[in-house]
């Protein structure tokens, strides 16, 4: 796991901590996400943090498409660890024929105003 075992995570109003807490929250999420596909940009760096934009679609088990944009700040220990993350999210509903990130195939978001 790449996270440190006391790593923090803030992801919308979901706090947790710890490697346990976040391997259970992704769990979670990933129940209810189904057929996430994600992309992330890289923003900017300082020394041990990096910020990125993401986006990413997904549906629920109502078969209802969403996607979903934000920013993420990570920060790092001296080991590469991931120590902090924050997220912030907002999801659009879109319908199935709206996706523009690839279930297979590259990626189709580049220069894709839908994207932002």
């Amino acid at each position: 796991m790449a996270y440190s075992k006391d790593s923090e995570w803030r992801n919308r109003s979901v706090f947790v901590k710890g490697r346990s807490e976040i391997k259970e929250f992704l769990t979670d999420k990933w129940k209810k996400e189904l057929d996430y596909k994600l992309e992330k940009r890289y923003w900017c760096h300082a020394n041990n943090r990096i910020a990125v934009r993401f986006a990413y679609e997904y549906r629920n088990a109502d078969g209802e498409w969403f996607r979903a944009h934000g920013n993420e700040n990570w920060e790092f220990d001296e080991l590469g660890y991931m120590t902090r993350r924050e997220a912030s999210i907002n999801d659009v509903p879109i319908d199935k024929s709206e996706r523009v990130i690839a279930i297979d195939g590259p990626p189709q978001t580049k220069d894709n105003p839908k994207w932002t």
